[in-house]
């Protein structure tokens, strides 16, 4: 996921099954996406957290990921169902596809994209393959973390444990961000990630990875939606359908390609 060894990868995989369990942001996107059945794709499906129920909803669901751990899990969630696919992706780089109604950019993936390439470009880049995968009429979902404050949000000194616990081999570790440091000029957030494994041999793997993301604003967002030929038709700031203020953390935009 961020570059790290195999083993840590793994580790991480099975931290996001057992930390991400909430299923207020799901429960919203159903609401949105209506019930109707439609062909659907997600970017960065993960171990198929919107995937596995949209299916079970009846829709016929596509998820592209770059981690084989992480899908690896959803194959014994959908058992039965032959409307879900799934395949490996670089997401950035490899063919989405063509002829979906919807194209999900859930959990945050537009901030949490994992590229060597420029943040800005390949977050513009995401909105304009999705209009590339989409039907005419189809409709883009974004749910993306969002402040009107990042410097408050971002600029963090110390640590701050972010996942800590034991996998299913039965390696015991924890996930840190250190020092998270935001520039408003440019928008670039950066901090350290150190992955630490005590694992069942006795042995014990620490590794830092430098780590750089880009928060984009509600304008850029909206421009690079414009540029592609969106039009937004309906914007949120939480799950709640309250618009996007000082006490919101959400950017929820559902938007038509035209």
């Amino acid at each position: 996921m961020f570059n790290e060894q195999s083993i840590i990868s793994k580790w991480i995989s099975d931290m996001y099954d057992q930390y991400v369990t909430d299923t207020k942001d799901v429960e919203f996107a159903f609401s949105v996406i209506g019930s109707t059945p439609k062909r659907i794709l997600e970017i960065a499906c993960g171990s198929g957290r919107f995937l596995v129920p949209m299916a079970k909803a009846g829709h016929n669901v596509t998820g592209l990921d770059f981690d084989e751990y992480i899908m690896s899990k959803i194959a014994d969630k959908v058992v039965g169902l032959d409307n879900i696919t799934w395949r490996k992706a670089d997401v950035i780089k490899d063919d989405w596809g063509n002829g979906f109604d919807v194209v999900l950019l859930a959990g945050n993936i537009l901030y949490n994209i994992v590229t060597d390439m420029d943040y800005e470009k390949a977050q513009q880049l995401l909105i304009q393959k999705a209009a590339n995968a989409l039907i005419s009429g189809g409709s883009i979902y974004i749910d993306y973390g969002y402040t009107l404050h990042p410097e408050k949000w971002f600029s963090k000194l110390g640590e701050s444990i972010i996942w800590k616990g034991t996998d299913s081999d039965g390696n015991v570790g924890q996930m840190i961000l250190l020092n998270s440091a935001y520039d408003k000029n440019s928008g670039i957030n950066k901090f350290l990630r150190r992955f630490e494994l005590k694992l069942t041999n006795g042995s014990v793997i620490k590794e830092d990875i430098p780590s750089l993301k880009h928060f984009a604003s509600l304008d850029q967002i909206y421009s690079w939606l414009s540029t592609a030929g969106y039009v937004i038709e309906q914007e949120y700031g939480d799950y709640n359908r309250n618009p996007i203020s000082e006490n919101t953390h959400r950017a929820i935009i559902w938007a038509k390609k035209i």
